[in-house]
């Protein structure tokens, strides 16, 4: 009696169970931490701003001489950012200062350069009274030395790394990204622009995979094509696990025919299977298991299948792995068409959604579904989502989609 098939939600929850979150770090400079996942919480090394400074363009006076409008004052120096004045300011005085420059010693209150009249070369006038503390950035009012700003598993984006900037740091400890190792297999496959022969064809759906591996946080290992063959699968293996690979991924060749010899090469390695059919269209056979370390998924062949199988496993798998959050692809949208009733396995049926002139989401299904076609995965942006033994659905009714592109 064949063994049940698996629901689509428990095969991704046992692949995930079964990942264990990246331990191991590196460090990488400040250019290369976007998108990387902090290893450790992160201390400011110094106090920012380490001084106080000027918030405007103006004068910086003593406020105990600027508390009547038409006063007058002596210009006396120039601070500028970088270039402080050394002196301390004196009753009457005033000294020019820039954006960013250090307030001189004695001032207390900057005059902004539009609230002045110029007297003459080295004098003002103020047109306002000027409030104590006034257009002045004080030290250690955005952090302090020692702050701890940054906290162990957050994702590095533009603003936390100009924060780390800020802090002093050039360079971070960031958790390792997952190795995936990606292994084609067939005879029947070359690499696009070798040449063929008339029973052989091109092998595509590696590329799209080691895309989303790449997206979605891992460090992409090549494993190329391997022939069906068992030393080629085994020689394939084995370099996946020289390579220290965390995942080994396998395209086609993980079912039961006569060539498929991946599993049974794996098993003869080692390999622990945990599962390899689940209940979904197009990717029945998903091969799932432990191998050496290494977390084994073998993909089935067809190319809409393998990418398929890839979003909903593959990417939610190195994501946990990464630390990085699941990627929410999923949404509502009205069918334009009727759709059929469905059998016992979960459809994603490729799809087009579209915005109505009412402002709703629309989404139409493509009018073939072989998993063999890969142009018409390329041209829809949504996958419709038919649950198993869902009836049928009538058109203008909510269902479930699977963005393509979140």
């Amino acid at each position: 009696m064949a063994s049940p098939l698996l629901p689509v939600d428990e095969a991704l929850a046992r692949i995930l169970a079964a990942g264990a979150l990246m331990t191991e770090t590196e460090t990488v400079s400040l250019m290369e931490a976007d998108g990387r996942v902090l290893a450790d919480d992160l201390k400011a090394r110094l106090t920012q701003p380490p001084f106080d400074a000027s918030a405007m363009d103006g004068y910086a006076v003593r406020f105990e001489d600027a508390q009547i409008a038409g006063a007058a004052f002596d210009i006396v120096g120039t601070s500028a950012a970088g270039a402080a004045w050394q002196g301390t300011l004196g009753q009457g005085q005033a000294v020019r200062i820039l954006t960013g420059a250090p307030l001189p010693n004695g001032a207390d209150a900057i005059i902004i350069q539009e609230n002045t009249e110029k007297l003459g070369a080295d004098r003002i006038r103020i047109a306002q009274a000027a409030a104590k503390g006034a257009n002045i950035r004080r030290r250690g009012q955005d952090f302090a030395e020692g702050d701890v700003l940054l906290t162990a598993g957050q994702v590095l984006d533009f603003a936390s790394l100009t924060l780390a900037a800020a802090m002093d740091h050039a360079a971070l400890q960031v958790l390792r990204r997952p190795r995936v190792a990606i292994l084609a297999t067939g005879d029947e496959l070359v690499r696009p622009g070798e040449p063929r022969t008339a029973d052989q064809i091109v092998a595509s759906s590696v590329y799209g995979v080691a895309a989303l591996a790449r997206q979605a946080g891992a460090e992409v290992i090549d494993l190329g094509i391997a022939r069906d063959d068992e030393a080629a699968i085994i020689a394939a293996v084995r370099r996946a696990e020289m390579e220290q690979a965390d995942i080994l991924i396998t395209l086609g060749g993980a079912s039961v025919g006569d060539h498929d010899l991946v599993q049974p090469v794996m098993k003869s390695l080692g390999m622990t299977l945990d599962f390899w059919k689940i209940a979904m269209r197009p990717g029945k056979p998903l091969m799932v298991g432990q191998l050496n370390g290494m977390q084994v998924l073998g993909l089935p062949g067809n190319p809409v299948s393998t990418l398929v199988c890839a979003i909903l496993f593959v990417e939610p798998l190195i994501r946990h792995r990464a630390g990085l959050s699941p990627v929410n692809r999923l949404e509502t949208a009205v069918a334009t068409v009727d759709l059929p009733a469905n059998d016992h396995r979960q459809d994603y049926v490729r799809a087009l959604l579209a915005t109505t002139d009412a402002g709703t989401n629309a989404v139409s299904p493509a009018r073939k579904q072989d998993s063999s076609q890969v142009k018409i995965l390329a041209t829809s942006n949504c996958l419709i989502i038919r649950p198993p033994n869902a009836p049928l659905l009538a058109a203008g009714s909510p269902c479930p989609i699977l963005r393509l592109r979140p």
